[in-house]
């Protein structure tokens, strides 16, 4: 395997350095985001109870031991929810934008080597089809089938190992963002709850 992606050219090495990271980016964005979805399990119902009740420093600790995104969120509210509600709201939606960046991390990276991948493909097939004219050219016109059929051929691997990265490496990214889209929903919610919660309380 070795030695057949090797006549593909220099540029199956960044090919294949862009699919090893891409991976790596999708594994830990995953094992992230699972982290998160078990660390923000019912919080905001706790936090909302402990408000209600008057109970604000008990509040406050749930929510900076809980190490989740919602927990920052609500943290943050707590702190100014003696404050004006506008203040309040624009804590809220502050600390709900950086947390969404937070959960976003890396994800521009995958898009990228989702569009430079086929790029690099086909930058490789151009090189490899100029070398294969050079040796027509060297060869004074007397074509050997099978001297260009081998060097097309090679010429167009590092196309199809450019798709064969970036066609999984987007549906990763598309699935990665849904998934910051849902948490993003989910935090929102999480905030409106909050907010009702001083509502009633006030």
């Amino acid at each position: 395997m070795i030695e057949f992606l090797a006549k593909g050219g220099i540029l199956v090495g960044p090919i294949l350095f862009c699919s090893v990271l891409a991976l790596a980016i999708f594994l830990e964005r995953l094992i992230r985001f699972a982290q998160v979805r078990i660390r923000g399990l019912g919080l905001v119902e706790k936090v909302a109870q402990h408000v209600r009740d008057d109970e604000h420093t008990k509040a406050l600790e749930i929510t900076r031991g809980s190490k989740s995104p919602m927990g920052h969120i609500l943290a943050n509210a707590i702190e100014v929810m003696d404050q004006d509600r506008e203040t309040l709201e624009t804590v809220i939606v502050h600390s709900t934008e950086e947390k969404v960046r937070e959960l976003s991390r890396y994800l521009q990276a995958l898009a990228t080597i989702g569009s430079i991948a086929p790029l690099l493909g086909l930058l490789g097939t151009v090189i490899g089809m100029i070398k294969a004219f050079m040796v027509i050219q060297q060869m004074g016109g007397k074509v050997n089938a099978a001297v260009l059929a081998g060097g097309i051929w090679e010429a167009m691997l590092t196309t199809a190992l450019g798709l064969a990265v970036a066609l999984p490496t987007i549906v990763a990214h598309s699935y990665l963002i849904s998934r910051v889209d849902r948490f993003e929903a989910q935090l929102q919610d999480g905030s409106v709850s909050f907010i009702k919660a001083i509502g009633k309380r006030s």
